[in-house]
């Protein structure tokens, strides 16, 4: 049985342990429960979990602009959920066990992007030239440029103001470059900790400096920060149809953990 709320604490009270006996893939649905916690604000949200004579067995939410997102759970959840939200999903994200639940029920989506998530294992970094530092306010102009690029390249840029977003991850200490040159070449992003486990992304790095390890070397940085600084483990999400960027992430120790897709059902 689903129970929907709209209440954060409600939803954390009863979903959150069950989301840390797994924290790696629920590692995006326990980052957005400290998100709401460190006051990020958000519009009609939903939160729900999936209870099999009494016991928690899976969970989901929706931060709106944000995609429904499916955290661990069964698949025969799938569809009582979709029930639950009145068929009202215009983008989900998941493992693919259940997005495949979700297309058998709602029909083809308008695109799929496929995923995978990695965690680090034994991070090996490369040897190449410059060095990785944490980002400043006065990066502040060339991060925003390089998310509005990232959001356009990839096609699924966040909907809300980047300027913002950019603003708060610096704030947040969260936001790496590798410079080179005196320069910087290349972006990392590391999510806070939540249950033990920080999230790098978006990694860019601009067009003119491509093929130079910049990214690997931007990745492999903040990542050793995290090992040494802020959570005992380190995760990772990729687009499948780029393969350059799977060899890279696995070059430098992240191991596949499982693969994901996102669905978008609607026009925007």
């Amino acid at each position: 049985m689903w129970t929907l709320t709209s209440d954060p604490e409600e939803y954390a009270a009863v979903a959150e342990p069950f989301l840390l006996g797994d924290p790696v893939q629920n590692t995006v649905a326990l980052t957005v429960l400290a998100n709401l916690r460190a006051g990020m604000p958000v519009k009609n949200p939903r939160f729900g979990w999936w209870t099999v004579d009494g016991e928690v067995r899976g969970a989901a939410f929706r931060t709106p602009p944000h995609p429904v997102g499916l955290a661990v759970m069964p698949v025969e959840a799938v569809a009582p959920l979709v029930e639950a939200l009145g068929g009202d999903l215009p983008t989900v994200v998941g493992r693919v066990e259940l997005t495949s639940e979700i297309v058998r029920l709602l029909g083809p989506p308008r695109r799929v992007v496929s995923e995978r998530l990695y965690r680090l294992g034994t991070l090996d970094v490369p040897d190449v030239p410059g060095s990785g530092r944490l980002a400043v306010p006065a990066d502040f102009p060339l991060l925003v440029s390089w998310y509005q690029a990232f959001g356009a390249e990839v096609g699924l840029g966040e909907a809300d103001d980047v300027a913002e977003r950019v603003a708060q991850r610096l704030a947040g200490r969260e936001l790496f470059v590798w410079e080179a040159g005196g320069a910087p070449v290349s972006l990392a992003a590391l999510s806070p900790a939540a249950g033990g486990v920080c999230r790098i992304g978006p990694v860019y790095t601009p067009q003119s400096c491509r093929r130079r390890g910049y990214g690997a070397a931007a990745t492999a940085h903040a990542s050793r920060v995290a090992l040494a600084e802020r959570c005992e483990q380190v995760v990772l999400f990729t687009d499948l149809d780029n393969p350059t960027s799977n060899a890279i992430y696995q070059a430098i120790g992240y191991e596949p953990v499982s693969d994901y897709a996102h669905l978008t059902y609607s026009g925007r």
